[in-house]
């Protein structure tokens, strides 16, 4: 016999709300969010469900951490300071997906120690139980910084297109995975990229002043720039020798196992793209080394609309699909 739902709350999921007042030990209907002297409150929820966004033996607690860390890329996205959450859990009753008790406790550990390390709460949230795949759904809130947010629809003609960290790592790390891709001895930092997304929050906050536009790579930078050039109504255009690669992911594309095409239209990066002025570059360049994230510029946002990728000879790289879409 089980925790059950209330005994779940209890021991796993109270814990996670000490320290938040707000949050009333998770003995009531709703929470408490003190907003009088905020200028305004950012708010965002992602889900994610087993056999879509994560394997189904995915570790427990790698699976929270990965849940809400793309929430907290959503926070870096919109320039904000991540606050709190809330969770709902629906697990999961047929026979070979069954969830149990040890399960949950493992994704409260692993919550636990993102909250430590982003300072966020969980301050409340609803457990369920479901015939179907099991699904995590956060909703975070975050404080705006400044009386501003960064939003995809500021960036102009002549700006510059930015992306932090590397890309196409966690798309690799999910080959790896399904057993499509053989990394060898590196299998492990591509699996690791793929659990583990690198939210960028404190790059997203640096950002605010200078920054015209930014969003969060989750579905695959090509698609994810395109999304900025419809919301600004403009055009880009990226140089794909500029995309910043690990050494790892490079190896793979100059050995021919893995084009460019792929890495540009992989997801699960959770990298800052951002657009902003030439005359900004210094001071992107000042605010990303304090914040400890390498940032690359890839291309710039011209007339017209849409998105066109160009190799180092200035040619036209093809792409069969941009990026992850939803159904």
């Amino acid at each position: 016999m089980g925790l059950g739902e209330f005994g779940r709350i209890e021991k796993f999921f109270k814990p996670l709300a000490s320290g938040f007042p707000g949050a009333l030990g998770l003995d009531d209907d709703a929470a408490v969010l003190p907003v009088e002297d905020l200028t305004g409150l950012v708010v965002s929820n992602d889900a994610v469900v087993a056999g879509v966004h994560f394997r189904p033996d995915d570790p427990a607690d790698l699976v929270a951490r990965k849940a809400l860390r793309c929430n907290l890329s959503d926070m870096a996205a919109m320039g904000a300071e991540p606050w709190a959450y809330t969770l709902t859990l629906a697990l999961s009753t047929t026979d070979d997906a069954a969830v149990g008790d040890q399960w949950v406790e493992a994704l409260a550990l692993g919550l636990a120690k993102d909250q430590e390390i982003f300072g966020v709460h969980l301050i409340g949230g609803d457990s369920v139980s479901t015939p179907g795949p099991t699904m995590l759904s956060i909703t975070i809130f975050g404080k705006c910084v400044g009386g501003t947010v960064l939003r995809r629809s500021g960036a102009r003609v002549g700006d510059d297109v930015y992306v932090s960290g590397t890309i196409g790592d966690a798309a690799l790390g999910l080959r790896v995975l399904d057993g499509s891709l053989d990394a060898e001895e590196n299998a492990a930092f591509l699996v690791d990229r793929y659990h583990l997304p690198r939210p960028r929050v404190v790059l997203g906050a640096a950002l605010l002043d200078y920054a015209t536009a930014a969003m969060d790579v989750s579905d695959g930078l090509a698609q994810d720039l395109s999304h900025i050039c419809a919301a600004s109504k403009v055009g880009a255009e990226l140089r794909a020798e500029d995309v910043p690669l690990s050494p790892v992911a490079r190896s793979l594309v100059d050995a021919g196992g893995v084009s460019i095409a792929e890495i540009l239209g992989g997801g699960d990066d959770y990298e800052l793209l951002f657009t902003a002025p030439k005359t900004a570059r210094e001071t992107v360049t000042k605010r990303s080394r304090d914040a400890a994230v390498d940032v690359s510029r890839i291309g710039e946002i011209v007339e017209g609309l849409g998105l066109t990728v160009r190799d180092g000879d200035g040619e036209v790289v093809p792409l069969d699909r941009l990026g992850y879409r939803h159904g």
